[in-house]
Order: C-alpha cells, then structure tokens, then sequence
C-alpha cells in the first residue's frame, strides 16, 4: 500500500493500450469490492470495462443492490450524486474526472429555480398549485428542492406516469430542466402546446404574462441538451427522400419537430429495445448520442439492419467524453491501493429529500 494517492498527472501520458492491461489487473485484484457502470453515451474504449450498462437510474439501482463497497460511475457527475443517494451508507460513489459534467443540468440551478419559485408564488397559490418535476438529469440540490416542495423526479422513459402523479396532486406542473422532454410527453398526453409555456430563467417573470402563467397546465424550463438540440426535422425529410423505407426513432430530448416527425420515440433503453426487435433487412434514422448509435449499428449488421445517425455532422456528448481510459485506470490503481479518489458525496439532509423525490418516483412509475 502507498503512502499516499497515485497522482493523475503519472497517466495522463499513458497510451490506451497501456490502459486497458492495467485497468483489467486492476479490476482482478479488487474483485467484487468494486463495480464500474458504464453509461450508453461513454466511448468504446470505456464502456467495455464496465461490469453493466445502461441508463443512469438503472445503473444506480443495480449498483445499489449488488455487493460492491465502491460504486465507480462511468457517467457524469448527476449520476454518481444518484448512485450516492440510492446506495447503502457503506458504499462510496466515484467520478473519474470530476469535470464530466452535463451542460443540460446546468441549466437549471437551485438559485434560479427559487427565484422562479418565489415569482410564481406571487401569481398564483405555487405550494397548492404546482408540483415541481425534475429530469433526473440535474443536480443533487434540484432533486432535493422537489423533495421538500412535494415533487417528483423522471426519467425519459417514466416520464408520463410522472406527470400523471403530479397531475393527480395539483393542476399545474414545473418541469425542469429539459423543455423537449417535458413537451414532447405533455402533448403525448393530450395538454395543448398553448397550455405549455417557457421559462426564461433569462428575464424577469420568465418572460411570461400573469395570465399566460394562470392558463398553462406545464410550465417548462428553457433548457435542452447540447447533443440532442443538433436534429432537425429537415435531417429526416433528406434522408428519407433518398431512402423512403426509413423508420425514425428518436430521444424525448429531441426538440417537439423532430418527434412528431418520428415513427418513434423512446428512452435509450427503448431505443435499442425496439431496434433490437425489429424485423431485419430495416432501416433505421436515429436521434441519439453518437457512441450509443454507432455500436448500435455494429450490433445490428449480422440482420441485414441499417441504423444512421440522424445529424450530418458529429453529436457525441463532450462531457461524457471526459471520462477516458487513463482516468479511469487512474481511480483502479488507487482503489486497489487503498486509496479513495474523486468521490462523490451529497450532504446527509439534502440526500434525504433528494431520495424522498426519488422514492416518490419510484412509487408512481
């Protein structure tokens, strides 16, 4: 055992060859003390040393539930926070680079959402009237407001069951930080895209009129996702001028155009779910992250099936990006020396009413 942690700077130079032998040795001499969780969005050469994949809230709960005294999320920093919150007292959550960050959960920040909150209540009975709903893609803090305030959190595939929970208890919804989720289920769901107004958190009284806050049913963030913003509903009308058979399918986080001109829309989970099943011989246009897409469509060749990215240029997520192989070599080497590095921790009260919005969540989907 060293005396003191392995500095990040002695891997930084390290080719990813090196990486990967060192990583393996590392997971061996750790065995079942650590579990790596590997989101759909994270880069080849990461997402192969995770122990299981998926979405972040699925991941969290696996890793919850398995024997692992370190959970190492291979994600961003919003979901190791979960991984912190739904995990045993006895389990530590890690990050390996603490600036993989999300540029849509940053969108939103407790500051603004108060000030928001504070503005509403001056309009209408906010506490008797709205339940506040945050995508889980947001901060610890955010989660924590929705717990005290009776709220909720979603997820793109929960999403509606959510908003019918919400609903059921008061007659408007505050939907943060993702305006494209939270229209596209809205009106899935029969709510009129004048009963759903933005939020700019930009400009006093989020730019909205008394009355215009009075009428909607949804109020909605202004905030959207950096990777999902780059489809546009003329991707899908070029490319199915050219190849007419094209079955699209698309993220909730797409903007409202692009989905209603898809023949699908789902979670990432749906969306391999259901390409996965599909007859071969088809081709699909998807409106996801690059990563999740490409290795989509390396799985799927054997069936004679295409999947195509939808956007011309590149979309992958930067700031899953960080996370690469020498960072995570780097959090092994340390663990199995016995040294904890990058570990995230929510502060106990504001863990407690982020789980009450999660637990709330849990129950209603």
């Amino acid at each position: 055992m060293t005396a003191a942690a392995l500095p990040i700077h002695d891997y930084a130079l390290l080719d990813d060859a090196e990486c990967d032998v060192r990583i393996v040795a590392a997971k061996a001499k750790l065995g079942k003390r650590c579990i790596i969780l590997g989101h759909h969005y994270q880069r080849d050469e990461v997402f192969k040393h995770a122990d299981i994949f998926g979405d972040s809230l699925k991941l969290s709960r696996e890793a919850a539930q398995s024997e692992a005294e370190y959970i190492v999320f291979c994600g961003v920093h919003f979901m190791a926070e979960v991984a912190d919150i739904l995990s045993r007292p006895e389990q530590i959550a890690i990050l390996p680079d603490m600036a993989a960050g999300c540029s849509m959960a940053d969108m939103a920040n407790k500051v603004k959402v108060q000030q928001c909150w504070d503005e509403l209540a001056k309009i209408i009975d906010v506490e008797n009237t709205v339940t506040p709903v945050t995508y889980i893609n947001s901060a610890a803090d955010l989660k924590a407001f929705c717990g005290q305030h009776g709220g909720i959190v979603c997820t793109s595939s929960n999403a509606q069951k959510i908003l019918n929970w919400s609903f059921a208890r008061r007659e408007k919804v505050l939907f943060f930080p993702d305006q494209h989720l939270g229209r596209n289920t809205g009106f899935r769901m029969g709510i009129p895209l004048a009963q759903m107004v933005t939020w700019d958190f930009n400009k006093p009284q989020g730019g909205l009129t008394e009355q215009q806050i009075r009428d909607a049913k949804m109020i909605l963030w202004k905030g959207h996702c950096s990777v999902h913003q780059a489809f546009q509903p003329e991707q899908i009308d070029n490319f199915k001028a050219k190849y007419p058979e094209t079955i699209v399918i698309s993220h909730p986080e797409a903007c409202f155009e692009v989905c209603e001109k898809s023949d699908y829309i789902g979670s990432t989970e749906m969306i391999l779910k259901i390409v996965r099943e599909a007859e071969a011989n088809t081709r699909w246009l998807v409106a996801t992250e690059l990563n999740l897409v490409n290795r989509l469509a390396q799985e799927c060749k054997a069936q004679g099936k295409s999947v195509h990215f939808m956007a011309p240029t590149l979309s992958m997520c930067s700031t899953m990006f960080r996370t690469d192989p020498q960072h995570l070599c780097w959090v092994l080497e340390n663990l199995a020396a016995g040294h904890v590095v990058n570990q995230v921790a929510v502060a106990a009260e504001q863990a407690a009413l982020a789980k009450q919005a999660l637990d709330n969540m849990l129950v209603a989907s």
